[in-house]
C-alpha cells in the first residue's frame, strides 16, 4: 500500500476528520513561526542572560520540547508534500496511459489487418533465423 492510497481513505467520523487536519496544522506557517518565537524566548534568551521564569518554562517547555516540535512540523510538511507529489504523478500517469490507448486505437484503425493488432505489445519483429549464439567448437 502506498502513502497516496492511505491518504485517499474517506474519513468515517468526526474524530477521523479532525485527525486529518493535524499534519496541515503542524506544518502551517503560523505554527512554525510560533514555535520559532517560542524557541527564541525559551532557548536563545536564557543563553544571553535573560531570566525566563520557571512558570514560562513549565508551560512552554524547554529546548528539547521546542526542537522536537519543530522537527514534527518539518516531518508533517514533508509527508504532505509527498502525498501531493504522488497524486500529481498518478494523474500524469493516468493521462499518459489514456494517450497511449488513444494512439494504439488510432494505429489499430490504420492497420487492422495485421495479425494480433488488437493486443498491445504483440507486434514484435520475428526472431532472427539461425542459432542465437555461434556454435561452440568441440574438443579435437
Amino acid at each position: 500500500m502506498s502513502v497516496v492510497g492511505m491518504a485517499d481513505d474517506p474519513p468515517q467520523g468526526w474524530f477521523d476528520r479532525a485527525l486529518q487536519w493535524i499534519p496541515r496544522v503542524l506544518s502551517s506557517k503560523p505554527h512554525v513561526v510560533f514555535l520559532s518565537l517560542l524557541g527564541v524566548y525559551l532557548v536563545l534568551l536564557p543563553l544571553f542572560g535573560v531570566v525566563v521564569s520557571a512558570h514560562a518554562e513549565l508551560i512552554g517547555g524547554n529546548y528539547t520540547n521546542v526542537t522536537s516540535d519543530i522537527g514534527a512540523c518539518i516531518a508533517a510538511g514533508g509527508t504532505l508534500h509527498l502525498i501531493r507529489q504522488g497524486r500529481r504523478r498518478m494523474k500524469a500517469e493516468e493521462e499518459r496511459t489514456r494517450l497511449l490507448r488513444d494512439i494504439h486505437g488510432l494505429l489499430h484503425d490504420l492497420r487492422p489487418h495485421l495479425p494480433g493488432a488488437a493486443e498491445a505489445g504483440r507486434l514484435l519483429p520475428p526472431p532472427p533465423e539461425g542459432p542465437a549464439t555461434p556454435p561452440h567448437p568441440g574438443p579435437t
